[in-house]
């Protein structure tokens, strides 16, 4: 009895410990979903406000906008086709963790852009933007390349794979085209030799007389 009560009190424990676990988890995921959705809908937000100024912006401070908006449209577009295509093709992993630090930079150059917003001297701010957009081009550039190598990976994997499948239908095709009918039953002919003659009787032999 004492047995069965500590192995009872055991999968008691087990099945407590794996409850908080799953728990704990849960909650770590809800609130990386909703960290993730606010920080989409402050994205959302924000890429609004930048279009908005842009459009009633001119000079060296409507330009600065238009970096921003550069900006953030090529590391946003790198990331949706890295990150669509991490799961099905290992060999992207090594080349989203080089985004990873190109968009820390990009991070670092949006800030700065931003606090220049407020920047009241606009003779400074004419100065400081040739350096700024040398900067932005870069990194849309490396961004770029990023996103144009995965998209060329991605179309050539889906014309390999399209090529092997119209190969291999083309062969079914061309099998199932080459049809012969089923072997049935060999059904004995006429013999070209005719019917076998019976045996010749022998002659029936005469007993000598006197016998």
């Amino acid at each position: 009895m004492d047995i069965a009560a500590v192995v009872a009190l055991v999968f008691f424990l087990a099945f407590v410990t794996l409850a908080v676990v799953a728990t704990v988890r849960t909650v770590r995921t809800v609130r990386r979903t909703i960290s993730r959705g606010s920080a989409q809908a402050r994205r959302v937000v924000e890429d609004s406000r930048l279009r908005a100024r842009r459009l009633a912006l001119t000079g060296p401070a409507g330009e600065l906008v238009q970096l921003r908006l550069d900006l953030r449209a090529s590391i946003d577009s790198t990331y949706t086709a890295l990150e669509e295509r991490r799961d099905e093709d290992a060999s992207l992993s090594e080349a989203s963790q080089l985004f990873a630090r190109l968009n820390e930079h990009a991070r670092a150059l949006d800030n700065e852009l931003r606090l220049l917003e407020r920047e009241p001297d606009r003779a400074r701010l004419a100065k400081r933007l040739p350096p700024l957009a040398k900067r932005v081009r870069r990194i849309t550039h490396a961004a770029d390349s990023l996103r144009w190598a995965a998209q060329d990976r991605a179309r050539r994997f889906a014309d390999d794979e399209l090529s092997a499948l119209s190969r291999d239908i083309q062969i079914e095709a061309d099998a199932l085209r080459h049809w012969v009918p089923p072997a049935g039953p060999a059904v004995p002919g006429p013999d070209p030799l005719g019917p076998t003659p019976a045996p010749a009787e022998w002659p029936k032999l005469e007993k000598p007389p006197g016998e």
